[in-house]
């Protein structure tokens, strides 16, 4: 069972800073569930410092493919590794929607991520549109396409209708989602899409999510801590 908390553009390093004094806290005596927080990048050197001798990890919320090059605003796996990250997101919905990465990018984030030994949690997920069209299975299979499982991949399904919404995927939707996705790759897969304590025990419950890639709940540190907890019931 994992649950990452998905800060998005949220929490400079001071902030980031007090939330993981707290979070170490509030989770010190926590078993049977992996926790990890993904700050932004300017966030993560304090992150990995403040959270460092706990079971608490820190990943990136994104990651480039290259090791360096002239790519302006970009960041390797090389320099997450230095800095003391764990792993990173990749193609999350936000990503695809707003900055238009596409299935091949995401592909080769994920690789070049996990070759260099870092964790990856890879994103998929139908928009409202596309759910009302049929066409989920179909969108998940082509995402899914482009990445191979390894030991050290998960995969997040996001309905991209469920995120940021206040709507939430039933326990059910999220159920038969994940077994059509572990049907293509045989990895662990989180649910993410408005994830909240009040729902989070359900979700996790379902026999084939095997934890919760969190948004907006993960940015207050005693809602993230009661959904972490929540996956050891």
């Amino acid at each position: 069972m994992l649950i990452a908390g998905n800060w998005k553009m949220y929490k400079g390093p001071a902030e980031a800073a007090e939330f993981c004094v707290e979070l170490r806290r509030r989770l010190a005596d926590l078993e049977g569930v992996d926790v990890a927080v993904c700050p932004p990048f300017t966030s993560l050197a304090v992150a990995v410092q403040v959270l460092a001798g706990t079971d608490i990890a820190v990943a990136a919320q994104n990651v480039h493919w290259d090791e360096e090059g002239a790519y302006t605003g970009e960041v390797s796996a090389s320099m997450l590794r230095e800095l003391g990250a764990y792993g990173a997101i990749v193609g999350h919905s936000e990503r695809r929607q707003l900055f238009g990465e596409t299935d091949e990018g995401v592909g080769k984030r994920a690789r070049a991520a996990l070759e260099s030994g870092l964790s990856v949690i890879a994103c998929v997920g139908e928009t409202e549109a596309e759910r009302e069209a049929g066409e989920t299975e179909d969108v998940l299979r082509r995402q899914i396409s482009v990445l191979e499982a390894e030991d050290n991949l998960v995969v997040a399904y996001e309905p991209v209708w469920a995120i940021g919404t206040g709507k939430t995927a039933t326990p059910e939707i999220a159920q038969e989602a994940h077994a059509f996705i572990k049907s293509l790759l045989d990895v662990p897969v989180l649910y993410g899409g408005s994830v909240k304590p009040e729902n989070a025990a359900e979700l996790l419950g379902q026999p084939d999510v095997d934890g919760a890639l969190v948004g907006g709940a993960s940015l207050d540190v005693e809602s993230f801590a009661a959904i972490c907890l929540a996956g050891t019931r």
